[in-house]
């Protein structure tokens, strides 16, 4: 009798241990969904929106000879270029990093309530999100404190560092393939109006069509950019020739060289743009 009670003793305290743990979850997503959370995190979204918008100009731009980065740190630079520009620099750091805070809750504690098998995917959607959104978060910051990073330069050297290591050239190409995936994720998003389950404010009017419409347009052009995103990665490592992952300003200015490119740079230009405006409408009337 005694040594059967002394078995039940690490199950009771695991129970415990359990319980306690998901106590804790539960008060963290409590936190998490905090009405100041809440708005960071809807500020981060205009301000991503906002970038994809200037992004789309500048991609717009280079098909008629101008110079410009369409790339995230190009577009921060456009911001920091004016009288007000370090205070919208510490604005676009809080929302970035609240919208990444969020995703992180999205990818881990919100996931929890997730048939199981849906969670890997919430995982690598929303963590690769927040990776995303807390980089471009640090970009805004490196503007702020005077030190302007480029972002296709970031790649590189990210490159250049894992060719470099043994298990190097597998990690880039596995990055390369996450980025493609995530790119066809956002195009299947857009093809299927997969986004209308975040916002239901316009359903079944007249502006809710031309939301809709926006909204796939940008899914798809956001989609077809990641994608060669992860191409140039995957590509890098499989020619060891890390210089060439040069990110999505690298990715969209090779376009120039292709005989149907500049077309189809023009097309995910105004893609973007459009992203940037239905992401403007996600901000303010969109589920969270």
């Amino acid at each position: 009798m005694e040594s059967s009670g002394a078995q039940d003793q690490p199950a009771t305290s695991g129970g415990a241990v359990g319980e306690t743990l998901g106590e804790a979850a539960d008060a963290a997503e409590a936190a998490s969904n905090s009405a100041v959370l809440d708005a960071v995190a809807r500020s981060g979204f205009a301000v991503m929106a906002l970038l994809h918008i200037i992004i789309g100009a500048i991609a717009v731009a280079l098909v008629l000879g101008a110079p410009g980065q369409a790339e995230p740190t190009g577009a921060i630079e456009q911001l920091a270029a004016n009288p007000w520009g370090p205070a919208v620099m510490w604005a676009g750091f809080v929302g970035c990093a609240g919208l990444a805070l969020w995703q992180l809750s999205e990818a881990t504690l919100r996931a929890r309530h997730l048939p199981r098998g849906e969670r890997p995917g919430k995982l690598v959607s929303s963590g690769f999100l927040s990776i995303a959104y807390g980089s471009v978060g640090l970009s805004f910051a490196g503007f702020a404190l005077g030190n302007r990073g480029d972002s296709g330069d970031s790649s590189k050297d990210l490159s250049i560092t894992l060719v470099r290591n043994p298990l190097g050239v597998p990690v880039l190409i596995g990055l390369g393939l996450t980025i493609v995936g995530i790119g066809v994720y956002f195009i299947i998003k857009g093809v299927g109006k997969k986004f209308k389950e975040e916002l239901h404010y316009f359903e079944g009017t007249h502006r809710g069509r031309l939301v809709s419409g926006l909204g796939v347009a940008g899914h798809i052009a956001k989609g077809v950019a990641l994608i060669l995103t992860g191409l140039l990665f995957v590509i890098a490592a499989a020619t060891n020739n890390p210089g060439s992952a040069t990110g999505l300003d690298g990715s969209l200015k090779a376009l120039l060289g292709h005989p149907f490119g500049p077309i189809l740079l023009l097309l995910i230009g105004a893609g973007f743009v459009a992203y940037g405006v239905f992401a403007l409408v996600r901000a303010r009337f969109g589920r969270m």
